[in-house]
């Protein structure tokens, strides 16, 4: 939660004020960890506050660097001008951070922790390198942040209602969780303190007063010499058109593959005799000025005489974009339309190679592919899906379920079990990536990365299919039949062959999950809620009716008994 006061003095000169929220469980849906925050104007300077609340457990410091990062990329506020990008948390003046960032101290043990405690030497306790201090040292979190000195014991655990340190069995080590983090110019802190007399929770809160210098515009000198520029353009215009140097106007990306980011610098040099406005501007008939697995970001601007400005020409392919690439029926190729006002048009050329991947491909296809997918010669895999011929040559070497399902699954069935929250607590991207590129190229043999990442990649595997597991034109029977077991049983026994192994397949799985919910912690209402959505999704936008039948339906096929 985020609440924000202003005093009636200041209430005229606050502005642009925008609150957005971010989740960071699995998948960016399921768990209670996240960001909130609210971004404002104050005079002339850009203020953004986030409160947030990262990944527990001592261990868990990169899945919190993660958390971090993941918050600063997809939290982003709109702007009063449409046509303008999203600001980040980044694009402010100042931005204050605080929350549980859940970073502890992990190089003393409890004792150690508690005697310096005591002693009231907390300048030797956060010496003592703890994780908040490594990671910023290290530049993987939170670059450019300040954070006054503390002078007050850990807010973390207590006994709930009592000043006591946390007496359960796991007895876990004070740390200071709580934290109030600043970045930007101008900012002096007051005092930084806990509340000790809070016992509400097994936290204890902190505040802190900061004093922050603001940018304030003289209304009469600015408008004076914004009027003297105008005439001074005027006069340049008439003179001179725009112009501007482009770095380069061939852009190549190298091995793009699916949800990994690539990006290359285009650099703009106005070397005309006036400012100029640069546009990226649509072609005819296209809706918007470049494909969709591509962004310029800035897409338009101002340019002073002999300004620069770096564009990031972005590559991302998601599970939208990459079903037409995966077959060659799509290819990563675009002309950019550069357009200055009043000048004339720079076109830049874009190109890339992407490679195949089993994350985006039908289930029927995959059936049909013994090898993996970027074994295949490109052709065969263009001839699988255009051709009727070249689905009957490799009909009879069809596969029961993808290979590539059945290795994720197999995976967790052998080591995950028993694991706790497992499909509720998110992987790592890196891990990700390495499992991607191990069902893609059969290399290794066995899949990389923990249980969780493993889960993840196969919830991204069913969200990425082009064609749900229950297809399209049986999701309204689904929602008609919900209630009744046996007609759910009838409509999956009417699904594509393969389709219908799938099904089957995963609901077995996840029958034996629940058999160990004692140590994973799961029940059907869980694995309901998370699965439904993904076997059997809306060809539009589900409201909440339609997503409590859709598990209502699925929930037929994880109870003991079902066939």
């Amino acid at each position: 939660m985020l609440i924000f006061y202003v005093k009636k003095e200041h209430a005229e000169f606050i502005s642009e004020v925008e609150a957005e929220t971010v989740g960071t469980g699995i998948m960016g849906r399921m768990g209670n960890k996240g960001a909130v925050a609210i971004r404002f104007r104050f005079h002339n300077s850009d203020i953004c506050v986030v409160n947030s609340h990262l990944a527990a457990h001592v261990e868990e410091y990169e899945r919190r660097n993660q958390d971090y990062k993941d918050i600063c990329s997809r939290l982003q506020f709109r702007q009063l001008d449409l046509t303008q990008p999203p600001l980040n948390i980044m694009k402010h003046n100042v931005v204050l951070w605080l929350g549980d960032l859940n970073y502890r101290i992990s190089d003393l043990d409890v004792d150690d922790v508690k005697e310096l405690i005591n002693k009231k030497d907390f300048e030797t306790l956060s010496a003592c390198n703890p994780q908040l201090k490594r990671q910023i040292d290290k530049e993987a979190v939170f670059d450019g942040f300040m954070e006054g000195q503390i002078h007050f014991q850990p807010t973390y655990k207590y006994d709930t209602g009592s000043d006591q340190w946390d007496t359960s069995e796991k007895c876990r080590v004070p740390a200071w969780c709580d934290r109030i983090l600043w970045k930007g110019q101008n900012v002096q802190q007051s005092f930084y303190q806990s509340h000790m007399a809070l016992k509400t929770s097994d936290h204890k809160p902190v505040s802190s007063l900061l004093v922050i210098g603001i940018k304030r515009i003289n209304a009469e000198a600015y408008k004076k010499t914004f009027e003297e520029i105008v005439r001074n353009i005027d006069k340049m215009e008439n003179e001179c058109i725009p112009s501007v140097t482009l770095s380069k106007r061939e852009f190549h990306f190298k091995d793009i593959k699916f949800m990994q980011h690539q990006a290359e610098t285009l650099s703009l040099l106005n070397d005309g005799q006036v400012p100029c406005q640069f546009e990226f501007i649509q072609k005819p008939n296209e809706p918007t000025y470049c494909k969709p697995w591509l962004t310029a970001n800035p897409p338009k601007g101002f340019l002073a005489q002999g300004g620069s400005v770096d564009i990031d020409l972005e590559v991302f392919v998601n599970r939208s974009t990459a079903p037409e690439l995966n077959f060659g029926k799509q290819q990563i190729e675009d002309i950019l339309v550069l357009h200055l006002e009043r000048g004339k048009d720079y076109f830049i050329s874009v190109t890339g190679n992407y490679l195949p991947s089993c994350y985006g491909t039908s289930i029927q296809l995959l059936c049909q592919l013994r090898e993996p997918i970027q074994d295949m010669p490109q052709e065969t895999l263009h001839k699988l899906v255009m051709s009727e011929v070249g689905n009957a040559v490799y009909a009879e070497k069809s596969l029961d379920i993808p290979k590539e399902l059945w290795m994720m699954v197999d995976h967790l069935f052998r080591s995950a079990i028993k694991q706790e929250d497992i499909f509720q607590q998110p992987g790592l991207r890196s891990e990700f990536a390495e499992i991607r590129d191990c069902l893609d190229t059969g290399m290794p043999d066995s899949l990389p990365g923990s249980n969780h990442s493993v889960a993840e990649a196969l919830l991204l595997f069913l969200d990425a299919l082009p064609e749900p597991v229950v297809p399209y034109c049986f999701y309204q029977q689904c929602l008609e039949s919900c209630s009744n077991a046996s007609q759910c049983e009838k409509i999956i026994s009417k699904l594509p062959q393969c389709h219908q192994n799938v099904f089957r397949y995963l609901a077995a799985f996840l029958r034996e999950l629940l058999k160990n919910s004692d140590s994973n912690r799961l029940d059907v209402n869980i694995l309901a809620t998370i699965f439904a959505s993904l076997l059997l999704r809306s060809p539009t936008k589900q409201d909440l009716a339609e997503k409590r039948r859709t598990q209502e339906f699925f929930q037929h096929f994880l109870t003991q008994g079902s066939a």
